[in-house]
């Protein structure tokens, strides 16, 4: 008897310093938060879904590199039961509090009595000099005392870390081996901005650099990691060795990972499911029927542009012209105001309007756009012009091929790198009709031209034999 009372008081955990202050919620209690980032929701409203402010969301998210535990990512395994949850310990400091003991709590919840004992013993509250159990603190030590902490392979092999750092972050140097250091760049702890100057360095990604330890360090097997340990280096608060600006040196600059559905989710709010291309009529594929067409904006400095039409069964095309607003570039931008460098949304609906206003009917039936914010009044459009707008998936221009092509030709009078804006309108017109007249093999060697007039006479003659 008294040799095992001996060895429940070694059991008893001694009066420690106190490790700081619990967290908002333990690991099982942020599963919802991590299940809606999956999920493509932001930080902030998975922190809703997980009933915890904003700064707590964010903070978790950026804890862990924008990424979830292992133990909380959607292909965990559900827990086993194994051992103690939240919900068991709020009952057991529940039944202590109506002062019922332990083989009674155990009965309860359906554990050993052995169970419930050491819990009270391991997990209680001792920072006051007693014993006092609270759900919340034992399941904070529960969870610390579940830890097993493993050293980052870049922070016990130096050899290995400062190989990985100097492809990753190390300065460019001339051939003569002369440094460059490049541009002085502050890092904010996010991801640059848009053109912005970027750190110069070596810019090894970190797959390259794990594949070419076999090929520098073919019998040294302690110069080994993937590219995920590398990741985690750099993304992952706590886990060490490499610092988090290091970020800066990747390709993308991302100062957190993006989650893969957020990433698949990006859209335009504007763009709902029943005008993707995959609900346009299947008639407009084989372009068979006339008066679908394709369009988009070219981009030239100085934010300016000129939107193309381009009918898909003759080829020929239509250029907008669209002037800078007054007041470009001689006020500071407003980011809520109106869009001035001339292709804002109101701009592009009111051009398509007047291009299309001289067809006949027959020639508007659809139009086909990427996801470009300029088209946000599709709706209005489709109202003005009785055109049905059909929106492209994101980063998929060979859905709009025809209009792609036209967009490459051209380039031979637009270039890249110059300033669209400088070209009058009888300019645009003068060009497309030096396409239009150009002859294509797809049309038999005619011209878009040609074959458009014919669908012009054609519905003239529709037109005609149905008013009689």
């Amino acid at each position: 008897m008294g040799a095992k009372k001996l060895k429940a008081d070694r059991s008893l955990r001694e009066k420690l310093r106190s490790p700081g202050r619990p967290p908002v919620l333990h690991r099982a209690e942020r599963g919802p938060f991590w299940k809606a980032i999956a999920q493509g929701y932001s930080s902030e409203d998975a922190a809703g879904i997980a009933g915890v402010s904003q700064a707590v969301g964010n903070r978790w998210f950026r804890q862990c590199g924008g990424m979830p535990p292992s133990n909380l990512a959607p292909s965990a395994p559900e827990p086993t039961g194994r051992y103690l949850s939240f919900a068991e310990r709020e009952r057991i400091a529940l039944a202590l509090a109506r002062g019922e003991g332990v083989r009674a709590i155990a009965r309860q919840l359906g554990r050993a009595a052995s169970t419930i004992s050491r819990e009270l013993r391991r997990n209680a509250a001792t920072r006051s000099g007693g014993l006092e159990y609270r759900a919340h603190t034992a399941q904070w030590h529960a969870d610390r005392a579940a830890r097993r902490p493993k050293p980052a392979k870049l922070v016990t092999n130096p050899l290995l870390r400062s190989y990985v750092q100097d492809r990753l972050a190390g300065n460019i140097a001339t051939p003569g081996g002369r440094s460059i250091a490049g541009p002085q760049v502050q890092w904010k702890g996010r991801r640059h901005g848009r053109r912005q100057a970027r750190r110069w360095s070596r810019a090894w990604s970190p797959e390259q650099i794990a594949h070419r330890l076999l090929t520098d360090f073919p019998d040294d097997t302690s110069m080994r990691i993937s590219h995920e340990a590398i990741y985690q280096a750099l993304y992952v608060q706590g886990r060490g060795a490499l610092r988090r600006e290091l970020t800066a040196c990747l390709r993308t600059g991302r100062a957190l990972r993006v989650p893969r559905e957020r990433a698949r989710s990006r859209g335009k709010s504007f763009v709902t499911p029943e005008i993707l291309i995959s609900e346009r009529p299947a008639c407009v594929e084989d372009r068979a029927v006339p008066g679908h067409w394709e369009g988009d904006l070219i981009l030239g400095l100085v934010s300016s542009a000129i939107g193309t039409l381009v009918e898909r069964t003759t080829r020929f095309a239509m250029l907008l012209h669209l002037p800078p607003q007054p007041g470009h570039r001689q006020q500071p931008r407003d980011k809520r105001g109106p869009a001035l460098a001339g292709h804002g949304a109101e701009a592009v609906r009111d051009a398509i309007t007047r291009a299309m206003a001289s067809l006949p009917e027959q020639l508007r039936r659809s139009l086909t756009w990427d996801q470009g914010s300029e088209m946000s009044q599709h709706a209005l459009l489709s109202i003005d012009t009785g055109l049905k707008v059909y929106f492209c998936d994101p980063q998929s221009p060979w859905q709009r091929g025809t209009n792609e092509n036209t967009n490459g030709l051209l380039r031979q009078y637009f270039p890249k790198g110059t300033d669209l804006s400088a070209h009058r309108a009888s300019d645009l017109n003068a060009v497309a009709l030096a396409l239009n007249t150009r002859p294509r093999k797809t049309l038999g060697w005619h011209t878009p031209a040609e074959a458009f007039n014919e669908l012009l006479r054609s519905a003239e003659q529709s037109s005609v034999a149905t008013t009689r």
